[in-house]
C-alpha cells in the first residue's frame, strides 16, 4: 500500500529534524594525490586512535572501503566528476555504481553518504544540466537496494556559486545556475538530504583585498569597532566561516527553500605557500583548524539558524605533494606524506598537547632566524607571554649555552606548551617552528626544564 503523500513528506521532515538534532561532528577529507600513500589499514588505525567518526573519500576505493569495515566510522564516498555524465544518462550505470561501490560493502562498512561530483557547476559547467538526473538515478538505485534511508545523496558546491556572499542576508545563487540549483534543492528536500558546501575562509580572506581582518577568518575575537554585522538583520558574525554558511541558507531561502541543513564538506587552511601567499603559514593553519573544531563542536548553527549544527569535514588529512598549482595547493594537510604532524591538532576536541600521530611537539627557534627578532620574541615570551624564564637566568640550570637561540627556544617552548590549548601558536614573527625532535638532543638544557 502506498503511503499518503502528506505522510511521506512528514516522515522526511522528521528524519531531517532528527538528523539536525544530533551533536555536530568534525570529519576529515582523505585525498590520495601524494607520493607515498600510507596503507589503508594504517590510515584507519590513525583515525580510530583520534576518535574520528566521519571521513570523506573522493571516490569509492575498494581497499579503503574494506579497511573501514567493522569500525563504525561513517564514510562518505564520491562519484567522480568523470563518472557523472554516464550515471546521469543511464539509470543502469547508476545502479551498477551503487551495487559495486555501496551495496557490496554495507553493512560491514558504514557508508552513510554519496557526494555526486565536486564543485560541478564551477569546474565542469557543461555537466551541470545532467547533475539532477545523476542525483536522481543514484537515489533510485539506493531505493532499489533498500538503502535510501541509510545513505544520503548530495553534491558539494563551491562558494563561487554565490557571487556576493556578504552581507549573508542578501546572498543569492548566481542567476545562471538557478535552474540547476533549484533542481538540486528540490531533490534534497524530497529525499531529506543536506546541502554540501565547500567553504574556505582562507580564500575569502585572501581575495577580499583587505576588506576583512585576518582574525575574522581565523575565528579570533574582534574588537568592538571591528565586529562584522549584517546591516539588514543586525546579526553579528564572529567568523567568516559562520557568514559563509549563513550565505548558503539565505541563498536557499531566496529560492523558497528552508531548513535544508548545510554540511561543510571542505574547509581548512594551508600551512605553507609561495612568496605571494603570505597568509599560508603553520601558525595560521593551526589557529584556524583548532578554532574551527571548537566552533563546530559547540553544537550551534550560524546566526540565522542557531539550532542547526554545522557538521564539517576538514580539508585534508595529508599534504598532497603531487598536486599542481600554487605552493599552498600541496600544503592543506594536517599530516605530512610521511605521517608526521604538520602541527598539533586534536580532531575530537580534546587537548592538542600531542600531535595527531601521537608524537609530542616542541617549539624551538629556527636555525636561520634573525637574532634581533629572536630577542624580541624572547622578551615577549618572558614578559607578556608569561613564560617561566627563571631557569635561563645567570647561574640557573638552563642558562648555558648562553646564546640567544638556546634561550629563545626555551622561552618559546615554555610558552607554547602552556598556551597552545588556548590558541597559542609557535610562530614568534616567523622565528620559531614546531618539531617532534626532543630539544634536549640539540640543546644542552635538560628536557625536564623544557616541559616545566
Amino acid at each position: 500500500m502506498l503511503l499518503p503523500r502528506w505522510f511521506a513528506e512528514a516522515l522526511l521532515l522528521l528524519l531531517s529534524i532528527l538528523a539536525c538534532s544530533n551533536a555536530a561532528f568534525i570529519g576529515v577529507n582523505i585525498g590520495t594525490d601524494l607520493t607515498n600513500m600510507p596503507p589503508p589499514s594504517d590510515i584507519v588505525t590513525l583515525l580510530k586512535s583520534q576518535q574520528i567518526t566521519h571521513v570523506r573519500l573522493y571516490d569509492a576505493n575498494s581497499h579503503m572501503l574494506k579497511a573501514f569495515a567493522n569500525t563504525s566510522i561513517e564514510v562518505m564516498v564520491g562519484v567522480t566528476n568523470e563518472e557523472i555524465l554516464k550515471i546521469g544518462r543511464f539509470p543502469s550505470a547508476a545502479a551498477a555504481w551503487v551495487n559495486k561501490n555501496v551495496a557490496a560493502y554495507i553493512p560491514s562498512t558504514n557508508i552513510t553518504a554519496i557526494a555526486v561530483g565536486s564543485e560541478v557547476l564551477t569546474t565542469i559547467p557543461h555537466v551541470a544540466p545532467i547533475l539532477a538526473s545523476a542525483l536522481n538515478n543514484i537515489h533510485k538505485a539506493l531505493v532499489a537496494s533498500n538503502l535510501n534511508f541509510k545513505v544520503k545523496v548530495s553534491s558539494p558546491m563551491s562558494m563561487d556559486i554565490m557571487p556576493k556572499p556578504f552581507p549573508p542576508s542578501t546572498s543569492t545563487f548566481s542567476p545562471s545556475w538557478n535552474t540547476t540549483v533549484y533542481q538540486l534543492l528540490q531533490f534534497l528536500k524530497n529525499t531529506g538530504s543536506f546541502f554540501m558546501l565547500n567553504a574556505y575562509p582562507y580564500y575569502g580572506y585572501t581575495t577580499a583585498n583587505g576588506i576583512f581582518p585576518l582574525d575574522y577568518a581565523l575565528f579570533k575575537q574582534l574588537s568592538p569597532v571591528k565586529q562584522i554585522v549584517d546591516p539588514n538583520t543586525l546579526l553579528h558574525y564572529n567568523s567568516m566561516f559562520d557568514a559563509m554558511v549563513d550565505a548558503a541558507y539565505y541563498s536557499m531561502e531566496a529560492l523558497n527553500f528552508s531548513k535544508i541543513p548545510v554540511v561543510v564538506t571542505e574547509t581548512g587552511w594551508p600551512s605553507s605557500g609561495g612568496s605571494d601567499e603570505a597568509a599560508a603559514t603553520v601558525a595560521n593553519a593551526e589557529t584556524f583548524n583548532t578554532n574551527l573544531i571548537k566552533r563546530v563542536l559547540n553544537n550551534s548553527g550560524p546566526p540565522s539558524q542557531p539550532d542547526i549544527p554545522i557538521n564539517t569535514y576538514i580539508y585534508e588529512l595529508y599534504n598532497e605533494d603531487k598536486r599542481s598549482g600554487p605552493v599552498s595547493e600541496r600544503n592543506w594537510g594536517i599530516l605530512f606524506p610521511n605521517g608526521t604532524s604538520v602541527y598539533p591538532l586534536s580532531l575530537s576536541g580534546g587537548s592538542s598537547s600531542a600531535a595527531l600521530n601521537g608524537s609530542s611537539m616542541f617549539c624551538v627557534a629556527k636555525a636561520d632566524a634573525d637574532d634581533d627578532k629572536l630577542v624580541d620574541g624572547l622578551n615577549w615570551a618572558c614578559g607578556q607571554g608569561r613564560a617561566n624564564c627563571a631557569a635561563i637566568q645567570p647561574g640557573q640550570p638552563c642558562y648555558l649555552p648562553n646564546d640567544v637561540k638556546s634561550h629563545a627556544s626555551f622561552a618559546f617552548n615554555d610558552y607554547y606548551q602552556k598556551m597552545k590549548s588556548a590558541g597559542g601558536t609557535c610562530d614568534f614573527d616567523g622565528t620559531a617552528i614546531t618539531t617532534t625532535r626532543d630539544p634536549s638532543k640539540f640543546f644542552s638544557f635538560p628536557l625536564i626544564y623544557v616541559l616545566q
